[in-house]
């Protein structure tokens, strides 16, 4: 289960960001920028970093605006999601992913259309349960959905949808009430939302795939958009501009990346896109030389599968290495068992290269992007 804490801002001593350097490691860190952003989360046996990353962008957005740290609850839009999920599968007969994944829209979208609450309001938990393990709720759904189709009970109208929700209050638990107190305040979840200043109008999705127009927008081609969402399409350089101009103006970011290359290391605590493949022996035990991507290369591996979706996390920062070279200070939601408490430094090779799309505050972009896009 979650606990609430301060702000997640010890910097240690310009050396190292959230934690301990590793003696072993040929890298060492120095933070440049950090931003205000809430404790570490661990999504355990769950295919919904797409919650907790973009619960952690907005429990930052809060601190960002001068707001006390909240701790939010990641659970309430797997909750919401999943029954939206299934009727889409069905309405698509079986023709579009249906899982525990999801994208950053996907919490907008419950930001907008319902509101958000805290942890204390809705944890996601059995009593006495500490861990999220969706496996087992997650099999029964998607065997649920087909049986659906395959049975064609959908011919019997709406009813099917009733064991989807039974499911869900079996294994995560109903909805929380219409009013929920926190900190002897009664609120909803549209009220809280507004107490905390968030508006879903205010972020944006943002890519940079060279198959689409740029400075258009389009439905992002990749298996849990789901819900067919539009991403902002912008040339490379901009994406990077666009990520460098909101971490250096206090601003977060929501990143869903390819996490699936050798150069991406939880338990380093680093991301790099090495320009050749190191000998594995010698992976982790010397800096090396990165690729520079272009924005065909990038495309090349979009194309190729070979940059794909797997997992988004939260940006919060940027660090240099000894030898001035730039990263991303990165929270991930796999616990804190690694050299940086849970973070890692990403370089901005890494980022340009393997970025699926990210989600920023509208006023986090440069304004001549912003103007490119049509955004007020």
């Amino acid at each position: 289960m979650k606990k609430i804490s301060a702000l997640f801002l010890t910097l240690l001593a310009g050396v190292t960001a959230f934690g301990q350097q590793p003696s072993t490691s040929p890298y060492v860190f120095s933070v440049v920028k950090e931003n205000a952003a809430g404790a570490t989360e661990n999504q355990c046996q769950t295919g919904t970093c797409w919650s907790f990353a973009t619960v952690s962008f907005l429990e930052a957005e809060v601190l960002r605006k001068g707001g006390k740290a909240v701790d939010l609850s990641e659970m309430y839009n797997v909750r919401i999601n999943y029954p939206l999920k299934a009727d889409a599968y069905v309405r698509y007969q079986g023709k579009q992913q249906f899982g525990p994944g999801g994208l950053s829209h996907d919490v907008i979208s419950v930001l907008r259309d319902y509101g958000v609450v805290p942890e204390s309001a809705y944890t996601g938990l059995k009593p006495g349960v500490l861990e999220h393990n969706h496996n087992g709720m997650d099999a029964v759904l998607e065997s649920t959905v087909k049986t659906v189709l395959d049975k064609k009970l959908n011919e019997d109208g709406p009813g099917w949808k009733r064991s989807i929700e039974g499911i869900l209050d079996a294994e995560i638990g109903p909805l929380p009430d219409a009013t929920f107190a926190y900190e002897g305040k009664k609120f909803t979840a549209a009220t809280f939302r507004d107490e905390l200043e968030l508006n879903a109008a205010d972020y944006v999705s943002i890519t940079s795939f060279s198959h689409h127009p740029f400075y258009s927008s389009f439905v992002l081609e990749v298996p849990d958009n789901w819900a067919k969402g539009s991403f902002y399409n912008v040339t490379l350089d901009d994406l990077g501009r666009i990520a460098d101009h909101a971490i250096d103006n206090g601003y977060t970011i929501a990143w869903d990346a390819d996490v699936s290359e050798k150069g991406f290391s939880f338990q380093q605590g680093v991301a790099i896109i090495p320009a050749e493949q190191p000998k594995k022996e010698e992976f982790w035990s010397k800096l090396h030389a990165e690729l520079v991507p272009s924005q065909q290369l990038r495309q090349d591996a979009f194309d190729r599968f070979e940059t794909t979706d797997d997992h988004l996390m939260h940006i919060t920062g940027k660090s240099k290495d000894q030898n001035g070279n730039i990263y991303y200070i990165t929270k991930n939601s796999w616990g804190t068992s690694n050299p940086f408490k849970g973070y890692q430094h990403v370089s901005k090779y890494y980022f340009m290269m393997k970025t699926v799309g990210i989600v920023v505050h509208k006023d986090a972009i440069p304004s001549d992007i912003k103007s490119k896009l049509g955004l007020k």
